[in-house]
């Protein structure tokens, strides 16, 4: 057992080391991440390594910058937060100037870290700039005209970006200019009227000028830039393709809450309370998917689907993990976080990392290490760092058999309206059963809400006892 916990030591330490040669220019980022890989080894010794306190709200995203020794968060008490997350300490805090609920927050590549661009419930866009001595001076470069969910970074570019709102628009941003393009706005297959509130927006890593989003219904849209037509107020925002599990086709009941591509431009799209699915490039539906012919839905192959956690109260992203994106990441109501490996689905690693839901995962860029947030007010810090393999919990059964039992209740009973008070109660019910599990989980002794040993460092009972009183309204609910 010494010797496991040695050798899970200097694994821990290696990593580290890798970092630091990578911040001071000594080793590229594909050397680095050849050397520590995305093996099954890392997944199973992955545990908590930090909590990063500093927000007075739910934190509603994490994101590392390029070179991943720092971690950017907003809240919804409007700052954003950078830290040194290794370190376990904050650098800095600014106001982000939003008068709601901050729902993005992006380190722009190849700009020092001195550029941070935003969005928000208040529907702005808007642009941190670092002065000398550190400070950071904000200003507004865009509008939606509802919540403003989701950014996408074009990769490589220090000045381009795209933005989508629950007004339906996508706009186009280029920080060297005045004013953003109005690209499109998304509107209903069946319905020209009705506009789809858009969640989420990603751009394909092997060719930027391909975009998806998604949003209140059932479809990814896939669009191609060079073919938007920006003078045509008669543009009837067809997509180059479509995206959607054939057994949720026209059923209304369900909508997209986040995209992932991959490396190799597959597309892994998660719904509200149903499952997350991973497309390849050739299983589209076409422009308009309610006009595809039965003969064509017939040939689609069989989607690799991802389950166990549930995804309904709150807008949750979805990631690859990996340097080959070996593995599926998402969080859960549950207040757990599910890794997956992407071929075939298997469930690898459950980790309690909320009291109440975990939102937000984001991948390193280069290492196996992870952040994650959701109701509570802190960051949780990941890496692999555990003394000794860590199977799924005890409990796993039983959290993923209330998932799914949940989940079918609601579909049956449709639509249901909750107060914030019943949304607390419910959420602090399911909790106590989490924890509940977890006490009969032995390995979960070390850990403050019943997930995984805690190598580095240990929890202390302020952890224990604090207990949120934040609404989940302001937490992204839907």
């Amino acid at each position: 057992m010494a010797a496991v916990g040695k050798a899970s030591g200097r694994r821990a330490a290696s990593c580290f080391f890798e970092v630091r040669k990578r911040e001071i220019g000594s080793s590229s980022s594909r050397a680095s991440s050849s050397q520590i890989s995305g093996s099954e080894g890392l997944i199973l010794r992955m545990s908590q390594y930090g909590k990063l306190r500093g927000h007075s709200g739910c934190v509603n995203t994490v994101s590392f910058n390029p070179a991943g020794d720092l971690l950017v968060s907003g809240s919804d008490d409007t700052d954003i937060i950078l830290w040194d997350w290794l370190a376990k300490t904050k650098k800095l805090t600014y106001p982000s100037g939003h008068q709601q609920n901050v729902f993005h927050a992006r380190v722009m590549p190849f700009t020092d870290d001195s550029t941070i661009v935003t969005v928000a419930a208040d529907g702005q866009v808007r642009v941190g700039q670092m002065k000398q001595g550190g400070e950071f001076t904000t200003k507004q470069i865009g509008e939606h005209h509802d919540r403003a969910h989701k950014m996408a970074l074009e990769p490589g570019s220090p000045h381009i970006l795209y933005s989508c709102g629950e007004d339906g628009l996508v706009q186009h941003f280029d920080l060297r200019s005045d004013s953003p393009i109005k690209l499109l706005t998304c509107y209903s297959f069946s319905n020209r009227r009705r506009r789809v509130r858009l969640n989420t927006i990603a751009i394909d890593p092997q060719n930027p000028n391909y975009f998806s989003i998604g949003g209140s219904d059932e479809y990814v849209r896939l669009y191609d830039f060079r073919k938007i037509n920006l003078d045509s107020s008669s543009n009837m925002d067809l997509p180059v393709d479509t995206f959607c599990p054939k057994h949720l086709l026209m059923g209304g009941k369900v909508h997209v809450t986040s995209i992932a591509y991959s490396y190799s431009s597959e597309i892994l799209v998660s719904y509200n309370d149903e499952l997350i699915y991973l497309f390849q490039n050739y299983m589209g539906l076409g422009p308009n998917p309610e006009s595809t012919q039965p003969e064509h839905l017939d040939k689609l192959e069989q989607l690799q689907s991802y389950s166990g956690h549930r995804n309904f109260r709150t807008v949750k992203g979805v990631s690859f993990f990996g340097p080959n994106n070996e593995y599926v990441l998402s969080g859960s109501d549950c207040g757990h976080v599910f890794i997956w490996r992407k071929k075939g689905g298997k469930l690898m690693r459950m980790m309690r990392g909320d009291k109440y839901v975990v939102n937000c995962i984001e991948p390193h860029p280069h290492f196996p290490f992870l952040a994650t947030s959701g109701i509570d007010k802190s960051i949780k810090t990941w890496t692999p760092s555990s003394s000794k393999v860590m199977p799924l919990p005890q409990y796993a059964n039983q959290i993923i058999a209330s998932n799914e039992r949940e989940r079918e209740a609601h579909a049956s009973q449709g639509e249901v309206t909750l107060s914030s008070d019943v949304m607390m109660r419910v959420l602090r019910l399911q909790s106590r059963r989490s924890e509940l599990y977890a006490n009969h989980e032995p390995s979960a002794a070390d850990f403050a809400t019943g997930g995984d040993e805690t190598f580095f460092i240990g929890l202390g009972d302020g952890d224990r006892n604090q207990r949120s009183n934040s609404d989940p309204r302001e937490c992204i609910v839907t």
